[in-house]
Protein backbone atom coordinates (compact mmCIF):
# COMPACT_ATOMS: atom_id res chain seq x y z
CA UNK A 1 0.00 0.00 0.00
CA UNK A 2 2.71 2.49 0.99
CA UNK A 3 4.72 1.67 -2.14
CA UNK A 4 1.64 2.32 -4.27
CA UNK A 5 1.19 5.71 -2.62
CA UNK A 6 4.84 6.70 -3.00
CA UNK A 7 4.84 5.76 -6.68
CA UNK A 8 1.75 7.71 -7.64
CA UNK A 9 2.10 8.95 -11.23
CA UNK A 10 0.85 12.41 -10.34
CA UNK A 11 4.13 13.03 -8.50
CA UNK A 12 2.50 14.21 -5.29
CA UNK A 13 4.21 13.63 -1.96
CA UNK A 14 2.70 10.71 0.02
CA UNK A 15 1.37 13.03 2.72
CA UNK A 16 -0.61 15.00 0.13
CA UNK A 17 -2.44 11.81 -0.78
CA UNK A 18 -2.76 10.06 2.58
CA UNK A 19 -3.39 11.92 5.88
CA UNK A 20 -1.53 9.20 7.80
CA UNK A 21 1.68 10.27 6.07
CA UNK A 22 0.93 13.92 6.76
CA UNK A 23 0.51 13.23 10.46
CA UNK A 24 3.74 11.24 10.68
CA UNK A 25 5.99 13.64 8.78
CA UNK A 26 8.80 14.66 11.14
CA UNK A 27 7.69 12.11 13.73
CA UNK A 28 4.97 12.26 16.38
CA UNK A 29 6.95 13.38 19.43
CA UNK A 30 9.70 15.71 20.64
CA UNK A 31 11.74 16.47 23.78
CA UNK A 32 10.62 19.54 25.72
CA UNK A 33 12.39 21.22 28.64
CA UNK A 34 10.53 21.49 31.96
CA UNK A 35 12.66 24.38 33.22
CA UNK A 36 13.44 27.74 31.60
CA UNK A 37 16.87 28.71 30.25
CA UNK A 38 16.32 32.42 29.68
CA UNK A 39 19.53 33.98 30.95
CA UNK A 40 22.94 33.30 32.52
CA UNK A 41 21.44 32.57 35.94
CA UNK A 42 19.09 29.95 34.52
CA UNK A 43 21.95 28.43 32.54
CA UNK A 44 24.17 28.23 35.62
CA UNK A 45 21.44 26.31 37.49
CA UNK A 46 20.29 24.02 34.69
CA UNK A 47 23.80 23.27 33.51
CA UNK A 48 27.24 24.18 34.79
CA UNK A 49 28.15 24.95 37.54
CA UNK A 50 24.88 24.13 39.33
CA UNK A 51 24.45 20.71 37.80
CA UNK A 52 27.75 19.56 39.35
CA UNK A 53 26.27 19.82 42.85
CA UNK A 54 23.43 17.52 41.90
CA UNK A 55 25.75 15.04 40.18
CA UNK A 56 28.02 14.92 43.23
CA UNK A 57 25.07 14.32 45.53
CA UNK A 58 23.85 11.43 43.37
CA UNK A 59 27.35 9.96 43.27
CA UNK A 60 27.37 9.92 47.08
CA UNK A 61 23.76 8.74 47.42
CA UNK A 62 22.73 6.85 44.25
CA UNK A 63 19.08 6.66 45.26
CA UNK A 64 18.80 10.44 44.79
CA UNK A 65 18.80 9.87 41.02
CA UNK A 66 15.06 9.20 41.28
CA UNK A 67 14.43 12.60 42.90
CA UNK A 68 16.74 14.82 40.89
CA UNK A 69 16.47 13.44 37.34
CA UNK A 70 13.65 12.30 35.12
CA UNK A 71 14.53 8.62 35.69
CA UNK A 72 11.58 7.84 37.95
CA UNK A 73 9.11 9.29 35.45
CA UNK A 74 10.24 7.80 32.15
CA UNK A 75 9.88 4.42 30.43
CA UNK A 76 11.95 2.90 27.64
CA UNK A 77 9.79 1.40 24.89
CA UNK A 78 12.06 -1.29 23.45
CA UNK A 79 11.62 -3.36 20.30
CA UNK A 80 13.63 -5.26 17.71
CA UNK A 81 10.92 -4.82 15.09
CA UNK A 82 10.31 -8.56 14.78
CA UNK A 83 6.55 -8.74 15.52
CA UNK A 84 5.08 -5.33 14.78
CA UNK A 85 1.28 -5.13 14.99
CA UNK A 86 -0.09 -7.21 12.12
CA UNK A 87 2.94 -6.46 9.97
CA UNK A 88 5.35 -9.04 11.36
CA UNK A 89 9.13 -8.78 11.11
CA UNK A 90 9.59 -5.38 9.46
CA UNK A 91 12.79 -4.36 11.25
CA UNK A 92 13.72 -1.62 13.72
CA UNK A 93 13.46 1.37 11.40
CA UNK A 94 9.99 0.50 10.14
CA UNK A 95 8.87 -0.16 13.72
CA UNK A 96 9.60 3.41 14.87
CA UNK A 97 6.20 4.90 13.95
CA UNK A 98 4.57 2.29 16.19
CA UNK A 99 7.03 2.87 19.02
CA UNK A 100 6.50 6.64 18.77
CA UNK A 101 2.78 5.96 18.89
CA UNK A 102 3.21 3.87 22.01
CA UNK A 103 5.22 6.65 23.62
CA UNK A 104 2.57 9.29 23.00
CA UNK A 105 -0.11 6.94 24.36
CA UNK A 106 1.92 6.61 27.57
CA UNK A 107 1.86 10.40 27.87
CA UNK A 108 -1.71 10.97 26.75
CA UNK A 109 -3.36 8.29 28.85
CA UNK A 110 -1.01 7.87 31.82
CA UNK A 111 1.01 11.06 32.10
CA UNK A 112 4.16 8.96 31.72
CA UNK A 113 7.09 10.05 29.53
CA UNK A 114 8.44 7.35 27.24
CA UNK A 115 11.34 7.03 24.79
CA UNK A 116 11.19 4.67 21.78
CA UNK A 117 14.28 2.49 21.37
CA UNK A 118 14.43 0.32 18.24
CA UNK A 119 17.36 -2.10 18.48
CA UNK A 120 19.18 -3.35 15.40
CA UNK A 121 19.53 -6.93 16.61
CA UNK A 122 17.33 -9.97 17.15
CA UNK A 123 19.90 -11.75 19.26
CA UNK A 124 18.47 -12.43 22.72
CA UNK A 125 21.78 -11.98 24.52
CA UNK A 126 22.46 -8.69 22.75
CA UNK A 127 19.00 -7.32 23.50
CA UNK A 128 19.28 -8.22 27.19
CA UNK A 129 22.76 -6.72 27.44
CA UNK A 130 21.78 -3.54 25.59
CA UNK A 131 18.68 -2.89 27.67
CA UNK A 132 20.58 -3.62 30.88
CA UNK A 133 23.23 -1.06 29.92
CA UNK A 134 20.58 1.55 29.13
CA UNK A 135 18.55 0.88 32.28
CA UNK A 136 20.20 3.55 34.51
CA UNK A 137 18.42 6.19 32.41
CA UNK A 138 14.91 4.80 32.94
CA UNK A 139 12.36 4.02 35.63
CA UNK A 140 10.87 1.12 33.69
CA UNK A 141 11.12 -0.92 30.48
CA UNK A 142 8.19 -1.69 28.21
CA UNK A 143 9.12 -4.47 25.80
CA UNK A 144 7.12 -4.18 22.60
CA UNK A 145 6.57 -6.19 19.42
CA UNK A 146 9.30 -8.78 20.02
CA UNK A 147 8.47 -12.17 18.55
CA UNK A 148 7.82 -15.30 20.58
CA UNK A 149 9.40 -17.35 22.00
CA UNK A 150 12.36 -14.95 22.42
CA UNK A 151 10.15 -12.40 24.15
CA UNK A 152 9.59 -14.75 27.09
CA UNK A 153 13.29 -15.26 27.74
CA UNK A 154 14.15 -11.59 27.21
CA UNK A 155 11.55 -10.46 29.72
CA UNK A 156 12.46 -13.12 32.29
CA UNK A 157 16.18 -12.34 32.12
CA UNK A 158 15.67 -8.58 32.33
CA UNK A 159 13.28 -8.93 35.28
CA UNK A 160 15.93 -10.96 37.08
CA UNK A 161 18.74 -8.58 36.14
CA UNK A 162 17.14 -5.17 36.75
CA UNK A 163 15.61 -3.48 39.80
CA UNK A 164 13.04 -1.56 37.75
CA UNK A 165 9.74 -2.79 36.26
CA UNK A 166 10.02 -4.77 33.02
CA UNK A 167 6.72 -5.40 31.26
CA UNK A 168 6.11 -7.02 27.87
CA UNK A 169 2.91 -5.26 26.84
CA UNK A 170 1.98 -7.69 24.07
CA UNK A 171 1.74 -10.34 26.78
CA UNK A 172 0.51 -8.70 29.94
CA UNK A 173 -1.34 -5.64 28.66
CA UNK A 174 -3.54 -7.85 26.51
CA UNK A 175 -4.03 -10.28 29.38
CA UNK A 176 -5.07 -7.58 31.87
CA UNK A 177 -7.69 -6.07 29.55
CA UNK A 178 -9.00 -9.51 28.53
CA UNK A 179 -9.47 -10.54 32.16
CA UNK A 180 -11.25 -7.28 32.98
CA UNK A 181 -13.69 -7.75 30.11
CA UNK A 182 -14.27 -11.39 31.01
CA UNK A 183 -14.97 -10.51 34.66
CA UNK A 184 -17.65 -8.07 33.57
CA UNK A 185 -19.13 -10.44 31.00
CA UNK A 186 -19.45 -13.07 33.70
CA UNK A 187 -20.97 -10.56 36.12
CA UNK A 188 -23.46 -9.41 33.48
CA UNK A 189 -24.62 -12.98 32.90
CA UNK A 190 -24.69 -13.91 36.58
CA UNK A 191 -21.93 -16.48 36.28
CA UNK A 192 -18.80 -16.99 38.35
CA UNK A 193 -15.40 -16.97 36.67
CA UNK A 194 -14.75 -20.36 38.21
CA UNK A 195 -17.67 -21.88 36.31
CA UNK A 196 -16.32 -20.97 32.88
CA UNK A 197 -14.31 -23.05 30.42
CA UNK A 198 -12.33 -20.94 27.97
CA UNK A 199 -10.56 -21.76 24.71
CA UNK A 200 -7.69 -19.54 23.55
CA UNK A 201 -6.69 -19.58 19.89
CA UNK A 202 -3.00 -18.69 19.77
CA UNK A 203 -0.13 -19.87 21.94
CA UNK A 204 2.18 -16.93 21.35
CA UNK A 205 3.00 -14.12 23.76
CA UNK A 206 -0.57 -12.92 24.27
CA UNK A 207 -2.12 -16.38 24.41
CA UNK A 208 0.30 -17.64 27.05
CA UNK A 209 -0.10 -14.53 29.22
CA UNK A 210 -3.90 -14.60 28.97
CA UNK A 211 -3.91 -18.26 30.03
CA UNK A 212 -1.69 -17.47 33.01
CA UNK A 213 -3.76 -14.55 34.27
CA UNK A 214 -7.04 -16.43 33.81
CA UNK A 215 -5.71 -19.32 35.88
CA UNK A 216 -4.41 -16.87 38.52
CA UNK A 217 -7.86 -15.26 38.59
CA UNK A 218 -9.60 -18.61 39.14
CA UNK A 219 -11.08 -19.56 35.75
CA UNK A 220 -12.72 -22.98 35.76
CA UNK A 221 -10.55 -24.31 32.93
CA UNK A 222 -8.74 -23.01 29.88
CA UNK A 223 -7.37 -24.81 26.85
CA UNK A 224 -4.87 -23.12 24.54
CA UNK A 225 -4.60 -24.02 20.87
CA UNK A 226 -1.77 -23.50 18.42
CA UNK A 227 -1.61 -24.37 14.73
CA UNK A 228 -1.49 -28.08 15.56
CA UNK A 229 -4.42 -28.10 17.95
CA UNK A 230 -4.83 -28.14 21.71
CA UNK A 231 -1.64 -27.71 23.74
CA UNK A 232 -1.77 -30.86 25.85
CA UNK A 233 0.62 -32.96 27.90
CA UNK A 234 0.49 -35.87 25.45
CA UNK A 235 2.01 -33.87 22.58
CA UNK A 236 5.66 -34.54 21.84
CA UNK A 237 6.31 -31.42 19.77
CA UNK A 238 6.00 -28.73 22.46
CA UNK A 239 8.54 -25.99 23.11
CA UNK A 240 9.62 -25.38 26.70
CA UNK A 241 7.12 -22.52 26.97
CA UNK A 242 4.29 -24.73 25.72
CA UNK A 243 5.32 -27.58 28.01
CA UNK A 244 4.96 -25.19 30.92
CA UNK A 245 1.63 -24.03 29.50
CA UNK A 246 0.36 -27.61 29.25
CA UNK A 247 1.25 -28.10 32.90
CA UNK A 248 -1.26 -25.56 34.25
CA UNK A 249 -4.01 -25.52 31.60
CA UNK A 250 -6.46 -27.98 30.06
CA UNK A 251 -7.62 -29.76 33.21
CA UNK A 252 -10.25 -31.48 31.07
CA UNK A 253 -7.40 -33.07 29.08
CA UNK A 254 -8.94 -32.15 25.72
CA UNK A 255 -6.98 -33.24 22.67
CA UNK A 256 -7.33 -32.57 18.97
CA UNK A 257 -8.34 -29.48 17.07
CA UNK A 258 -9.56 -26.02 18.06
CA UNK A 259 -12.96 -27.01 16.74
CA UNK A 260 -13.05 -29.98 19.12
CA UNK A 261 -12.09 -27.77 22.06
CA UNK A 262 -14.84 -25.26 21.27
CA UNK A 263 -17.63 -27.80 21.70
CA UNK A 264 -19.47 -26.78 24.88
CA UNK A 265 -16.95 -24.02 25.69
CA UNK A 266 -18.19 -20.89 27.47
CA UNK A 267 -15.50 -18.52 26.20
CA UNK A 268 -13.51 -18.07 22.99
CA UNK A 269 -10.47 -15.80 23.05
CA UNK A 270 -8.73 -15.22 19.74
CA UNK A 271 -5.19 -13.87 19.54
CA UNK A 272 -4.01 -15.76 16.48
CA UNK A 273 -5.66 -14.62 13.26
CA UNK A 274 -7.20 -17.09 10.88
CA UNK A 275 -10.89 -17.90 10.68
CA UNK A 276 -12.95 -20.14 12.95
CA UNK A 277 -15.71 -21.96 11.03
CA UNK A 278 -19.24 -20.90 11.98
CA UNK A 279 -20.16 -24.53 12.45
CA UNK A 280 -17.62 -24.76 15.28
CA UNK A 281 -18.88 -21.52 16.87
CA UNK A 282 -22.39 -22.98 16.87
CA UNK A 283 -21.24 -25.82 19.16
CA UNK A 284 -20.26 -23.47 21.99
CA UNK A 285 -22.34 -23.29 25.16
CA UNK A 286 -25.48 -21.17 25.20
CA UNK A 287 -24.78 -17.55 26.16
CA UNK A 288 -21.09 -17.87 25.32
CA UNK A 289 -18.59 -15.01 25.28
CA UNK A 290 -16.58 -14.45 22.11
CA UNK A 291 -13.48 -12.22 22.25
CA UNK A 292 -12.11 -12.37 18.69
CA UNK A 293 -9.20 -9.96 18.90
CA UNK A 294 -7.16 -10.39 15.71
CA UNK A 295 -6.70 -7.18 13.71
CA UNK A 296 -7.88 -6.14 11.24
CA UNK A 297 -9.89 -9.35 10.69
CA UNK A 298 -11.29 -11.00 13.83
CA UNK A 299 -11.12 -14.78 13.95
CA UNK A 300 -14.92 -14.79 14.19
CA UNK A 301 -16.69 -11.89 12.50
CA UNK A 302 -18.89 -9.99 14.98
CA UNK A 303 -21.97 -10.58 12.83
CA UNK A 304 -21.40 -14.32 13.12
CA UNK A 305 -20.42 -14.15 16.78
CA UNK A 306 -23.61 -12.31 17.75
CA UNK A 307 -25.70 -15.23 16.51
CA UNK A 308 -24.29 -17.45 19.23
CA UNK A 309 -22.74 -15.27 21.94
CA UNK A 310 -24.22 -13.05 24.64
CA UNK A 311 -21.10 -10.82 24.71
CA UNK A 312 -18.82 -10.09 21.76
CA UNK A 313 -15.51 -8.22 21.91
CA UNK A 314 -12.84 -7.51 19.29
CA UNK A 315 -9.56 -5.66 18.97
CA UNK A 316 -11.14 -3.09 16.66
CA UNK A 317 -12.29 0.41 17.52
CA UNK A 318 -15.30 0.28 15.17
CA UNK A 319 -17.09 -2.41 17.20
CA UNK A 320 -18.21 -2.35 20.83
CA UNK A 321 -16.00 -3.78 23.59
CA UNK A 322 -12.57 -3.09 22.13
CA UNK A 323 -9.84 -5.07 23.91
CA UNK A 324 -7.16 -2.39 23.69
CA UNK A 325 -3.83 -2.50 25.54
CA UNK A 326 -3.97 1.26 26.05
CA UNK A 327 -6.49 0.55 28.81
CA UNK A 328 -3.73 -1.15 30.79
CA UNK A 329 -0.12 -0.16 30.18
CA UNK A 330 -0.25 3.61 30.93
CA UNK A 331 -1.87 3.06 34.33
CA UNK A 332 0.24 0.01 35.14
CA UNK A 333 3.47 1.94 34.61
CA UNK A 334 2.12 5.11 36.23
CA UNK A 335 1.30 3.12 39.36
CA UNK A 336 4.62 1.30 39.37
CA UNK A 337 6.60 4.50 38.87
CA UNK A 338 4.57 6.34 41.49
CA UNK A 339 5.84 4.00 44.21
CA UNK A 340 9.18 3.32 42.47
CA UNK A 341 8.42 -0.37 42.24
CA UNK A 342 11.20 -2.85 41.55
CA UNK A 343 8.93 -5.19 39.61
CA UNK A 344 5.45 -5.64 38.17
CA UNK A 345 4.05 -8.67 39.95
CA UNK A 346 1.16 -11.00 39.18
CA UNK A 347 -0.75 -9.34 42.02
CA UNK A 348 -0.27 -5.94 40.42
CA UNK A 349 -1.60 -7.24 37.11
CA UNK A 350 -4.65 -8.77 38.79
CA UNK A 351 -5.26 -5.51 40.65
CA UNK A 352 -5.09 -3.62 37.35
CA UNK A 353 -7.68 -5.95 35.79
CA UNK A 354 -10.01 -5.63 38.78
CA UNK A 355 -9.74 -1.84 38.76
CA UNK A 356 -10.35 -1.68 35.02
CA UNK A 357 -13.42 -3.88 35.29
CA UNK A 358 -14.76 -1.78 38.18
CA UNK A 359 -14.75 1.41 36.07
CA UNK A 360 -17.89 0.26 34.22
CA UNK A 361 -19.20 -2.26 36.75
CA UNK A 362 -22.38 -0.20 37.28
CA UNK A 363 -22.92 0.44 33.58
CA UNK A 364 -22.78 -3.08 32.19
CA UNK A 365 -24.50 -4.15 29.00
CA UNK A 366 -23.61 -6.66 26.28
CA UNK A 367 -21.96 -3.79 24.40
CA UNK A 368 -20.18 -2.33 27.44
CA UNK A 369 -18.12 -4.81 29.42
CA UNK A 370 -14.94 -2.76 29.10
CA UNK A 371 -14.40 1.02 29.18
CA UNK A 372 -13.48 3.11 26.18
CA UNK A 373 -9.80 4.07 25.93
CA UNK A 374 -11.01 7.67 26.19
CA UNK A 375 -12.80 7.12 29.51
CA UNK A 376 -10.92 9.49 31.81
CA UNK A 377 -11.59 7.26 34.82
CA UNK A 378 -9.42 4.44 33.53
CA UNK A 379 -5.82 5.57 34.10
CA UNK A 380 -6.39 6.97 37.63
CA UNK A 381 -8.20 3.78 38.69
CA UNK A 382 -5.53 1.47 37.32
CA UNK A 383 -2.70 3.66 38.64
CA UNK A 384 -4.09 3.69 42.17
CA UNK A 385 -4.76 -0.06 42.21
CA UNK A 386 -1.31 -0.95 40.89
CA UNK A 387 0.44 1.35 43.38
CA UNK A 388 -1.52 -0.15 46.28
CA UNK A 389 -0.79 -3.69 45.12
CA UNK A 390 2.92 -2.90 44.80
CA UNK A 391 2.98 -1.75 48.41
CA UNK A 392 1.03 -4.80 49.53
CA UNK A 393 3.41 -7.14 47.70
CA UNK A 394 6.55 -5.50 49.07
CA UNK A 395 8.01 -4.23 45.79
CA UNK A 396 7.43 -0.51 46.43
CA UNK A 397 10.34 1.68 47.46
CA UNK A 398 8.17 4.55 48.67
Amino acid sequence: MAAEIVNQKDGLEPDVIDPAFALHRGGKMAVQATVPVRDADDLSLAYTPGVAKVCSAIAEQPELVDDYTWKSQVVAVVTDGSAVLGLGDIGPGASLPVMEGKAILFKQFGGVDAVPLALDTKDTDEIVATVARLAPSFGGVNLEDISAPRCFEIEARLKEKLDIPVFHDDQHGTAIVTLAALRNAAKLSGRALGSLRAVISGAGAAGVAIAKILVEAGIGDVAVCDRKGVVSRNRGDLTEVKKELAGFTNKADITGSLEAALEGADVFIGVSGGTVPEAAVATMAEGAFIFAMANPNPEIHPDVARKYASVVATGRSDYPNQINNVLAFPGVFAGALQVRATDITEGMKLAAAEALAAVVADELSPERVIPSPFDERVAPAVTSAVAAAARAEGVARR
